[in-house]
């Protein structure tokens, strides 16, 4: 008598085959009613690493000699911090990262008493992902300043500073004592199950204390398995370009990076502005 094949422990599903185009978490399959134990730990480890991005510290030290070789700057990055004393602060009370505390913003003070004008003023920030800010950082910002550099146009850089336990808005706070016309923050986003590693860019035009999100342009999940540093840097100099021409940022600049061009021809034959919103 033949022996019939026991049937499979873990049944598969067809739609795991789209695993191989998105890091979303389909098609798992079941052991019984439970996930597989793979897909369980592939889980369990990903929480992890999401837990661990936001409580692990940012490595300002390393982070700072990496930016000042890679971007060639004569000086080290300025070395700022929020008012929030700690890791706990900081996600406790989310308005102490918003602000520069008084030793910092006495320090960035006097590093703006020229009253120099700048045309965009960097800041990075460690966010909730040190993690994102580690890895990506320099090469982001080393292809951003290789653009500004070959533009025709004449950039002048402010100094750039780091900021430890900050949030989005402090970067309003620094842009608008450096003298700046605008301010990009690049900061560690919230980390997914599958994204403990993602950058975002904020670009704010004429930056100040208070203003409202809808003041800025934000491009996220700039890393290797998202949001290429190319691809970012070109959107974001874009977006700074028009910036500057229009002198404004937010809801009424819109992204249209993706355009064969930024200006086109109405049917009647004005040009209009494919960024701003109609």
């Amino acid at each position: 008598m033949a022996h019939k094949p026991s049937s499979p422990i873990v049944v598969e599903n067809p739609w795991e085959r789209l695993n191989a185009f998105t890091d979303a978490r389909i098609g798992l399959g079941r052991a019984g009613v439970s996930l597989p134990t793979s897909k369980l730990l592939a889980f369990q480890l990903a929480h992890a690493q999401a837990q661990d991005a936001v409580h692990c510290p940012l490595d300002v030290e390393t982070l700072s000699n990496e930016l000042t070789q890679a971007l060639n700057l004569t000086e080290a990055p300025l070395r700022l911090h929020s008012h929030a004393q700690d890791r706990a602060m900081y996600l406790q009370r989310p308005d102490y990262g918003r602000r520069l505390n008084d030793e910092t913003r006495e320090q960035l003070q006097q590093a703006a008493t020229s009253q120099q004008r700048y045309d965009l003023a960097v800041v990075v920030v460690d966010g909730l992902s040190a993690l994102a800010v580690q890895q990506n950082s320099a090469p982001f910002l080393s292809t951003l300043y290789q653009m500004l550099s070959s533009d025709a146009a004449d950039w002048q850089l402010a100094p750039l500073t780091i900021v430890e336990q900050g949030r989005v808005a402090i970067g309003d706070e620094i842009g608008g004592l450096l003298n700046a016309d605008a301010v990009l923050v690049m900061i560690g986003e919230r980390p997914g199950l599958s994204s403990p590693d993602s950058l975002g860019l904020y670009m704010t035009w004429a930056p100040e204390p208070g203003l409202k999100d809808d003041r800025r342009n934000c491009i996220s999940n700039v890393r290797p398995a998202g949001l290429q540093i190319e691809e970012a840097a070109r959107r974001f100099f874009l977006l700074l370009k028009e910036a500057r021409q229009l002198k404004l940022s937010g809801v009424k600049l819109k992204d249209r990076s993706e355009d064969n061009v930024l200006e086109g021809e109405s049917a009647s034959g004005s040009t209009r502005n494919f960024l701003v919103a109609d």
